[in-house]
């Protein structure tokens, strides 16, 4: 939730059941305003810290997969199948 310059999503009422918490911090007054909630996300690197998690990156990635083309998904499968078969081929030499 904040500026939807900042991160993408613009701000809203949200249940407490909904939210999951991160270890990042902002400090902001309650009830600030989003200018307030801006400088203090590019203050802390907020945004720059929560690209770095593991959870942003699995987002990024299933976002990517999400927006590929029927080709892409195509060439996708091909390359999976050659590394299935490499490693099968490994694996039979090894026993």
């Amino acid at each position: 939730d904040g500026p939807e310059s900042v991160t993408g999503v613009r701000r809203h009422m949200m249940p407490v059941k909904r939210l999951s918490l991160t270890d990042f911090v902002a400090k902001i007054p309650r009830g600030a305003r989003e200018k307030t909630l801006r400088q203090a996300l590019e203050k802390d690197e907020i945004m720059k810290k929560w690209s770095e998690t593991s959870w942003a990156k699995k987002v990024a990635a299933k976002q990517v997969r999400a927006n590929m083309t029927d080709f892409e998904r195509f060439k996708l499968m091909v390359a999976r199948k050659k590394r299935a078969a490499e490693v099968k081929k490994t694996i039979k030499k090894t026993k």
